[in-house]
């Protein structure tokens, strides 16, 4: 069971955490939880950090976070001695952070596995109190520091778990203390090398943590606890008659954290799908709803399209010029430019002319990537082969996606009928040969009606 920042977020959430895993626990499960920082706390880890380089270590910022989890801490454990104990490993961890922090207002370099060993922090101080608040409900329970667990590369603010090292480290370090009945607390996020330097898995990582985990103890499923009733067929900001769904299969989820859906960190699925375990994302502010569950199979009943969404803040990179068709290396001399820049691209779109070849980067990434692109394709440019490379700003993409897709004849037809009903100009279609997703670029203004458009045309707000 993992607890996101806003299950965690104050002594009345981790409180109603503690419960839902006791519960659970009394249900005849074993259980092992998995904890977020408490919410905002990370944030304020990592501009802490970043303002001491900049000569800006602020010291209030050590007292208020203390504070926050002391204040916690009071107010959930009543047992003197083990409220004093975990308030003292609080000012530990903090000592630490300040000393960290201090350090770096006088070298004025931060490098990432420094801030891997700050912006850790916020999982070591919320897993005590959460450990702390199960034992007061009558469960043996105590905080675990995922460093001793989890081992990964040294790949620090994005590291990647070394599976077998971790299976044999969570047998040792969890299985006993499960086999007598008690209900380990790890700290989420974060990992450690094979020589014990302390990691991060990327933001988001502790779903992550807890897809290693439950793999690496084969678990017989995972629960994602967090603040929403599980995975929609659209945002329901944009679509307010969406509905929850209530299975899909790890490629959905896959398609849906990729495409913007920010229920599920797109990584999460793969250690849970490597051993076919099951994913539930659940409610902790609702939790009699059953949330959704991410299997393999998904829900074979279900129809073609499952769910429609969407991706902000994208600029589309279109290279042009008649003179590019029939000369080979275009392509690849482009990507091996967009590579060089570790840039992401999202959605790729060629004519079958060659005239014309255009991606989706993220808004942050095309600046970059256009200017070595013309510096990278000079030559093409200078002998004519390519008329123009230009960056269309304010466009979103649109995809539709679902695992019965593939082989459906008419999906295509309603999708684009639906929004040359609504009058929304499609500027560019890609679809992969998996045949589970269509994806189509719009202007950042039309997105919303676009995504509303598929919605009506699938009936999705009707559960099959």
């Amino acid at each position: 069971m993992k607890f996101g920042g806003t299950s965690v977020g104050s002594a009345e959430r981790i409180a109603q955490a503690a419960q839902l895993a006791a519960d659970t626990a009394a249900r005849g499960h074993q259980v092992v939880v998995v904890t977020s920082a408490m919410s905002k706390v990370t944030d304020a880890l990592i501009a802490a950090a970043r303002g001491a380089t900049g000569g800006q270590w602020d010291s209030r910022l050590r007292q208020e976070l203390f504070d926050k989890h002391t204040a916690v801490a009071e107010a959930l454990i009543g047992d003197p001695v083990r409220r004093d104990a975990v308030i003292e490993s609080l000012r530990q961890r903090l000592d630490r952070f300040e000393k960290l922090c201090f350090g770096l207002s006088m070298v004025h370099e931060l490098t990432p596995r420094l801030l891997d060993a700050i912006s850790g922090t916020g999982e070591m101080l919320a897993a005590p109190l959460l450990a702390a608040a199960i034992a007061a409900r009558g469960r043996p329970s105590d905080a675990v520091d995922a460093t001793e667990i989890v081992v990964t590369t040294d790949q620090f603010g994005g590291a990647e778990p070394l599976i077998e090292e971790t299976r044999m480290k969570a047998a040792a370090r969890l299985r006993p203390a499960i086999a007598r009945g008690e209900i380990p607390v790890v700290t989420g996020f974060i990992g450690a090398t094979s020589d014990g330097v302390m990691t991060t898995l990327g933001r988001g990582g502790s779903d992550y943590s807890a897809s290693i985990i439950g793999a690496a103890l084969e678990a017989d499923e995972v629960w994602i606890w967090t603040d929403v009733d599980g995975v929609m067929t659209a945002n329901p900001s944009e679509v307010p008659e969406a509905r929850t769904l209530s299975e899909i299969s790890y490629s959905e989820a896959s398609e849906l954290a990729y495409y913007g859906a920010k229920v599920l960190h797109y990584k999460t699925i793969l250690p849970a799908f490597r051993q076919r375990i099951p994913v539930r994302i659940l409610n902790s502010f609702n939790p009699t709803h059953p949330g959704t569950r991410v299997t393999v199979e998904g829900d074979p009943a279900a129809r073609g399209v499952k769910a429609v969404t969407s991706i902000r803040g994208v600029i589309m990179v279109a290279i042009s010029g008649t003179g590019m068709q029939g000369i080979p290396g275009i392509v690849a001399k482009t990507f091996d430019v967009v590579a060089a820049q570790q840039a992401n691209v999202l959605m790729i779109s060629q004519a079958s002319s060659e005239n014309n070849i255009c991606f989706v980067l993220s808004a942050a990434e095309a600046p970059r990537v256009v200017a070595a692109l013309r510096t990278g394709l000079e030559f093409e440019l200078m002998r004519g082969h390519i008329e123009e490379i230009s960056a269309e700003q304010q466009v979103a993409i649109v995809a539709a996606i679902g695992d019965r897709m593939r082989g459906t004849p008419g999906i295509a037809a309603t999708v684009f009928g639906a929004l040359g009903k609504a009058g929304i100009n499609v500027i560019a279609i890609s679809q992969g040969s998996s045949e589970r997703n269509i994806s189509l670029v719009v202007t950042e203004q039309e997105a919303a009606a676009a995504v509303r458009a598929i919605h009506r045309a699938f009936q999705l707000e009707k559960s099959m």
